[in-house]
């Protein structure tokens, strides 16, 4: 993940650099502004030495340009370097030998002095780069012993390090004593060849291809060289390397334990040991450009590539712009390359390669092991090895032996994939067994037919069998398929297109199997039928499915439409008995309204009753009740309540007394019924109201603007038990007094009590007095209930 992290980012970075580059040049043009002012030259001039400066530092123009533009400030190591150079004399003008120290440049880089203006610009800004110090005396070496002596005597020794040891990495894993300085030559001659798997300072820093900081060597417990004479010293070892090779391990060595280092003179002990890398190898590829060009020394690689029976790819390395290995380029894929994505060769050559395969930097782990060959020289081999690629998007593994080589700067890879041909065939029986599928060809010039095993099995004959050709088809088809057959062959045999059709296949042991049947003509160089092929599936699973599917479809409509015609039934019953706004009722000495609302959903047809009746007697009784539940069994509850209530209250009794007797009626009657209800007897003459409750919230009433509940007596819901009292109290009423009777659906909700809930509709019933009809049309505005539930709502006016 981390390298595709890298990939995406080098792409921004490119993008974002291009973006850049206007701004760049007006900060190099202001550096430009800075030398005329202080050299006192002319724009060329200035331009001149700004290249000049880039080349000896190793800079880019507009790194340089922002060190000159901001001054960069002087580390330790920077005036170690400023020290040296003014000591050798660099900056007199005079040339220091043979190497990249040019005129200009040592008149102009080094120097520490005086009035001259070019003298302090550039002791101001180019002694940052204690590698532009240096080059100038590594050059003239040309051996990397003189290299370790020069190291010592010239940059470190200042920072106190008393040794160098200078390691070439050799391929086959082990470690050679390139140079040294500052070690005894007994002790030199002890370490001149270390075997590969013997652990050291050197061996750490170039197996984790970074800087290696050890404060005490004692306290690590690593052997390296000059340890007997510094036990307790601190050590740094760097790999050295350019372009991403690295061809051994600078190491240093000090007296005493090391104190922690700053990031600077880590960074430039790394520049110390590039400039060893680069006596170690004449012609390192140094820029990033110069490393992605092509390279002469690739044709017989790409030589020994075409000659191998096995694929084969030519890499080489592709540099940052700080010389960093980014990516490999893919220069050359061999005449037996076979790219799993399916793109040609010529898509593939020169591509990136995390950028063509992004899945090498994955768990396979392909691309550290090429960057780990390239740099170290050791080759790497590997049997059975998972190799990954996305094919649309989709990632197919592979197994492969895998060997790779480094060759000069390039990279060699090579795989062969194990037995892919056998496992493919096996991925296609096996796909073909579990989706039932056979296939066949048929060749219509010489008549020959070839089946796989699974289409033998499918038609239910025996290996030995002569296959079914097309034209036979019909007679092994149910004749009920005879013409969507008969379509399907015309379509392939004649029209020359592709075709399917579903159809009964009768098996000879007298099975019959539902077959979907896919061919497509195969036409030769003179568009010609030359053949048929195809394949068989059988679907005689997914047709029993849907057939099993449409019976319940036909089974679920069915009940919908009864539960519907349920629900219709007991909406009429129910709205029969109680209309939704039946009219006012006239009785002596009293009026009456209702209100009754039905449930919004029609499936949730409820059982709340309500009644008025004058009695024999000149008693007017006064009802209401809900059966519990919903649908016709609630309807027909309701009917019953409600017609044997009235039938009872005809004998004269008091209400506790029919709510007993209705009790009985519910409970021995009405079979899985149980209910609510509220009685009450008013006797016009004496404005004398006799109560009794099962189970129902209480009447509310509601004298003078003022509204109260009545006091809750004992009562419980009728048809719970066979047998109980009930109590009954009495109520004086008042002239133009109102009495509220009415169902649950009024006031419940399921975030609150039942006492919330009445408190609500005391509250709302003092608050809508009038006439007696807009009342009750107030009380449901204001109602809020969210049971969807039945409300009924009786209102009784006294005159």
């Amino acid at each position: 993940m981390g390298r595709l992290v890298a990939t995406v980012e080098r792409l921004r970075r490119e993008v974002l650099e291009a973006q850049a580059a206007a701004d760049g040049r007006a900060l190099v043009e202001l550096a430009k502004g800075i030398l005329i002012g202080q050299l006192n030259c002319t724009p060329a001039a200035a331009a001149r030495q700004l290249d000049v400066l880039c080349r000896e530092s190793g800079m880019s123009p507009l790194e340089l340009a922002a060190d000159i533009v901001n001054q960069a400030s002087r580390d330790h190591v920077s005036a170690i370097a400023a020290e040296f150079v003014e000591r050798t004399g660099t900056g007199t003008g005079t040339r220091t030998g043979t190497g990249t120290g040019t005129d200009a440049g040592a008149g102009t880089v080094g120097s520490t002095g005086g009035g001259d203006p070019a003298d302090r610009h550039s002791n101001s800004t180019v002694s940052v780069r204690l590698r532009t110090a240096e080059s100038g005396v590594l050059a003239v070496t040309a051996d990397t012993q003189a290299v370790a002596e020069s190291l010592l005597t010239n940059a470190l020794g200042p920072l106190g390090a008393v040794a160098v040891a200078v390691w070439t990495a050799v391929p086959d894993g082990s470690l050679a004593l390139a140079g040294h300085a500052g070690f005894p030559p007994r002790e030199a001659a002890r370490w001149r060849h270390v075997p590969p798997g013997v652990s050291t300072v050197a061996r750490l820093a170039l197996g984790e291809r970074r800087l290696v900081t050890l404060a005490d060597l004692d306290r690590e417990g690593l052997p390296s060289i000059g340890r007997a004479a510094w036990p307790d010293g601190g050590r740094m070892a760097v790999p050295t390397g350019t372009g991403g090779r690295i061809q051994g391990v600078l190491e240093i060595c000090w007296p005493r334990p090391l104190e922690p280092q700053s990031p600077q003179i880590e960074r430039q002990v790394e520049a110390l040991a590039e400039l060893c890398a680069r006596t170690m190898d004449a012609s390192p590829p140094r820029d990033p450009a110069a490393a992605d060009a092509v390279l002469p020394d690739l044709a017989e690689l790409i030589d020994l590539a075409e000659g191998l029976q096995d694929p084969a790819v030519v890499l080489t390395p592709v540099l940052d712009s700080e010389g960093r290995l980014a990516d490999f380029r893919i220069r050359h894929t061999g005449s037996r390359f076979v790219d799993p994505v399916g793109r040609p060769r010529g898509d593939v050559n020169g591509a990136l390669l995390l950028e063509a395969y992004p899945l090498a930097a994955g768990e396979s782990g392909l691309f550290d092991i090429i960057e780990r060959v390239h740099a170290t020289g050791e080759p790497f081999r590997a049997e059975r090895m998972s190799l990954t690629a996305l094919v649309d998007q989709i990632p197919l593994t592979s197994v492969a032996n895998i060997s790779v080589s480094r060759h000069g700067s390039a990279v060699l890879l090579i795989w062969r994939i194990q037995d892919e041909t056998a496992r493919l065939a096996s991925l296609l029986q096996h796909a073909q067994r579990l989706g039932r599928i056979g296939g066949f060809e048929e060749n219509l010039v010489t008549g020959e037919t070839t089946w796989n095993a699974q289409l033998y099995d499918l038609h239910g004959l025996p290996p030995t069998a002569p296959p079914v050709r097309l034209h036979e088809l019909p007679g092994s088809a149910h004749p009920d398929d005879s013409a969507a057959l008969a379509r399907f062959l015309r379509a392939v045999l004649r029209h020359r297109r592709p075709a399917s059709v579903n159809l009964r296949l009768r098996r000879p042991d007298g099975i019959t199997r539902h077959i979907r049947v896919v061919a497509e003509p195969v036409l030769d160089a003179d568009q010609r039928l030359h053949a048929v092929r195809g394949a068989y599936q059988d679907i005689s699973a997914q047709h029993w499915t849907e057939v099993a599917l449409a019976a319940t479809r036909d089974q679920l409509a069915h009940t919908e439409a009864e539960s519907a015609e349920r629900s219709r039934l007991a909406l009429q019953l129910q709205h029969a008995i109680m209309p939704p706004t039946p009219p006012a009722i006239e009785a002596p000495g009293l009026r009456v309204a209702v209100r009754y609302r039905p449930a919004e959903i029609e499936a949730l047809v409820g059982g709340d009753w309500y009644d008025t009746v004058v009695l024999p007697s000149g008693l007017i009784m006064l009802s209401v009740g809900d059966v519990a539940g919903h649908g016709i069994e609630a309807a027909t509850g309701m009917v019953v309540l409600r017609n044997a209530l009235r039938g009872l209250a005809v004998t004269g009794a008091g209400p506790a007394q029919l709510l007993s007797w209705l009790n009985t009626v519910t409970h021995h009657l009405a079979k899985h019924v149980t209910a609510t209800a509220v009685c009450g007897l008013f006797d016009p003459g004496t404005r004398v109201m006799r109560w009794a409750r099962a189970g129902h919230l209480p009447p509310v009433l509601v004298r003078r603007g003022e509204a109260e509940a009545f006091p809750l007596i004992e009562g419980l819901l009728l048809g719970a038990l066979p047998e109980v009292t009930y109590v009954e109290r009495e109520v004086q009423l008042e002239p133009d007094d109102t009495l509220l009777m009415y169902t649950d659906g009024l006031v419940e909700r399921r975030d609150s009590s039942v006492q919330e809930s009445l408190g609500h509709l005391v509250h709302a019933a003092a608050a809508t007095a009038g006439d007696l009809d807009g009342q009750l049309d107030r009380l449901l505005a204001a109602s809020r209930s969210d049971t969807d539930d039945d409300t009924c709502v009786i209102g009784i006016r006294v005159g």
